[in-house]
């Protein structure tokens, strides 16, 4: 087990005394109810104020209270769960409709990260998992969330990076992959067959926050055993509004071809 550090739990604890129902403190209290040192709390109490995580407020003795930064945090954290409810909503959605598995995913680096699923009702199903990850270039959703960034941040997330293969029909050459995404910026929608599973391939969206940035991907995967061509259509239609749906929710644009 990692060690932990001493003075990041020591600023842990000053954090959570404003917990209870106190609303200010003064450095006196709080080296009193920790038992700290008057000058380990002075510091600790310094650096907190100046990270923005606490204010300091004079009077008669000088006290302290909750910071701006800690509302920056809660309402990112809040961001997030209200994102994975409505993820989760729109995906049992669009599963309803095409009765396939259904995933929502961020990037990180150059790997997704799913973060909702809805299986698809057919006795023959895909296995997966919320918080598994697979390499974007080797998926639908990544090949979407690739594309949607900036020129110059993804020639820096592929420098001096090797394309692996999944499978036999990954894409391991960056011109092959740069020449996919620049379709996929172009029709606002992603295929692969067989790329990261022989035995499945999906279709993907992108889902855009209200700042304009593709900030995850909706995808349909299908198993190989139910590739009829016909249903592509119905399925990249469903992807488009599963992803169009889940954007406006988020205050964002759909994407239009």
């Amino acid at each position: 087990m990692a060690r932990l550090v001493p003075a990041v739990l020591r600023a842990a604890d000053i954090l959570e005394l404003f917990l209870a129902d106190d609303v200010t403190l003064s450095a006196s209290e709080i080296g009193r109810r920790l038992e700290l040192p008057r000058s380990t709390a002075h510091e600790l109490l310094t650096t907190l104020v100046e990270r923005h995580y606490l204010v300091r407020r004079s009077g008669e003795e000088t006290t302290y209270a909750l910071g701006p930064k800690l509302l920056e945090l809660g309402s990112r954290y809040q961001q997030r769960l209200e994102f994975a409810a409505e993820a989760d909503a729109v995906a049992r959605q669009v599963a309803a409709e095409c009765r396939e598995t259904v995933h929502v995913a961020v990037l990180d680096g150059l790997e997704v990260v799913y973060v909702s699923k809805v299986d698809s009702t057919y006795s023959v199903r895909l296995i997966s998992e919320v918080g598994s990850r697979l390499p974007a270039h080797c998926t639908a959703v990544g090949k979407v969330l690739l594309a949607g960034l900036p020129e110059k941040e993804l020639t820096a997330r592929l420098k001096g990076r090797r394309l692996v293969g999944l499978t036999e029909h990954s894409i391991t050459s960056r011109s092959e992959l740069r020449a996919q995404l620049a379709l996929v910026r172009e029709s606002g929608v992603a295929h692969e067959r067989s790329e990261s599973n022989t035995d499945a391939g999906c279709v993907a969206a992108p889902v855009v926050d209200a700042a304009g940035a593709w900030v995850a991907g909706m995808s349909i995967s299908i198993p190989t055993s139910r590739h009829a061509d016909d249903a592509w259509p119905t399925w990249e239609k469903l992807v488009r509004e599963g992803a169009a749906e889940l954007t406006r929710r988020l205050g964002g644009r759909p994407v239009t071809p």
